[in-house]
């Protein structure tokens, strides 16, 4: 995707940083951080998580499990290391970065973590194939992101307030995220559907190169 598109994403999410936390709270709290919890209370080794935000995994991490977390907002990045330093994790490595282009050599990692991401990039299929080149042989891909049903009724809502959420929020309710993941060379070992049918989904890869 284009360097224009890069920043445009990258300047909406500065902007919503100073609200994100609020607007986001009341589901976090009754859905997201049950999920998060089950994510990654079992993970260990070198993790990267793809798209940190503001730090709403790092309660959920292991104390021991050594995590980089990338980001292309600075200004979600300073919420994320407020919220490291509250918990007082110093395992956590925060860096700025476009999750379409990792500088990170390949099979660096052992898990790579993602969540509600996919949504946002303005290239999930690039995102996808940066996340296969840095994880390790046999390692982990781990996500719960939101889609497009196969459900019509469904579908059509997320297709006709598609636009809003996009121009508000910066994010894509309608993406075939499933495609995508076969597309970028990945093969989904588990998919479980959490809520809303099949449009939120908990998804775990093994890397097998």
């Amino acid at each position: 995707m284009s360097e224009r598109q890069t920043q445009i994403v990258k300047k909406r999410y500065d902007r919503y940083s100073r609200i994100y936390d609020l607007l986001q709270n009341p589901i976090e709290k009754n859905l997201f951080a049950k999920w998060r919890k089950e994510l990654l209370r079992n993970l260990n080794g070198k993790i990267l998580e793809v798209g940190v935000g503001t730090g709403k995994n790092f309660p959920y991490y292991r104390k021991d499990a050594k995590v980089v977390g990338i980001d292309l907002s600075p200004k979600m990045l300073e919420k994320a290391k407020i919220k490291q330093a509250e918990l007082g994790n110093k395992n956590i490595t925060l860096l700025e970065m476009d999750a379409e282009n990792l500088k990170f050599k390949d099979n660096s990692f052992d898990c790579i973590v993602c969540t509600f991401v996919l949504c946002s990039v303005p290239d999930p299929i690039k995102v996808l194939k940066e996340m296969k080149r840095v994880c390790k042989k046999g390692g982990k891909i781990v996500m719960i992101e939101h889609m497009l049903s196969k459900y019509k009724i469904i579908a059509l809502y997320e297709h006709i307030h598609n636009p809003i959420t996009k121009r508000l929020f910066g994010f894509n309710v309608n993406r075939k995220t499933i495609d995508n993941i076969q597309k970028a060379g990945l093969k989904i070992d588990k998919a479980t559907n959490l809520a809303i049918f099949d449009v939120f989904k908990r998804i775990e890869i093994i890397n097998d190169k």
